[in-house]
């Protein structure tokens, strides 16, 4: 799930995106009320919050600084994906060029560049240091754990044991936080000197590549003939 088209998007909200009220500057209250939905609920409808800045864009009078960080926060905890670069590409430039709204989304730049690059004690870093930062996810209800899911899920993709210490970093948890939330929640196990196992899936096995080319006498004759007339 990418948060493009999420089950969760009621019937109203279906008629916006698909009809002329896409256009409907009155759809803008309609768009951030089903926007603070997705905050307090833990989900998230891209599309449609894309939609919402479509019409900042015509309206830039209804611009609030408030709920842009907001979309692109939302957008940013479903890497790696292109969702936050397409929200953040739809922000008016005008609106943002200065203030508040400026310095807010270069460090959203900044954080999202980190997640998308695996650079996630880096992240953590900022997130716990930062006291921007620390405002800008504020209203967006478990985006720490959203992301701590995300980055388990690519862990799991990439590695079939990995040490404990280095997953603590990952996850800018402290190594009893840690333990318990791989154990708990990711359902791996931890053994001997820290090592944590991960179960096997389609993503982390092993496979054997077979690499297979079929060449004709024809083909490789024209091959000799070329190389030939080059040299003489």
């Amino acid at each position: 799930m990418n948060g493009e088209d999420p089950p969760e998007r009621p019937d109203y909200i279906v008629s916006i995106i698909n009809g002329l009220e896409r256009y409907n500057p009155e759809a803008v209250g309609t768009l951030e009320g089903y926007l603070q939905e997705q905050c307090e609920q833990k989900y998230c409808d891209c599309n449609a919050n894309r939609t919402l800045l479509k019409l900042y864009q015509l309206n830039p009078d209804r611009t609030k600084d408030e709920v842009v960080t907001n979309i692109l926060v939302k957008a940013m905890a479903q890497f790696p994906s292109s969702q936050f670069s397409l929200a953040l590409h739809l922000i008016n430039p005008s609106t943002a060029a200065t203030g508040e709204l400026h310095e807010a989304l270069n460090k959203l730049r900044v954080l999202n560049s980190q997640l998308e690059g695996s650079q996630y004690a880096g992240f953590w870093a900022n997130i716990d240091g930062d006291d921007l930062c620390a405002d800008l996810i504020a209203d967006i209800a478990g985006f720490e754990d959203l992301v701590r899911h995300r980055i388990a899920s690519l862990v799991s993709m990439a590695f079939r044991e990995v040490q404990l210490s280095h997953l603590e970093a990952w996850l800018g948890l402290n190594e009893s936080a840690t333990s318990k939330f791989i154990t708990e929640v990711c359902g791996w196990t931890i053994e001997g000197e820290g090592i944590v196992k991960i179960p096997s899936n389609p993503d982390n096995e092993a496979k054997k590549a077979e690499i297979r080319e079929d060449v004709n006498v024809e083909q490789f004759a024209r091959v000799l003939r070329r190389s030939w007339e080059e040299t003489v």
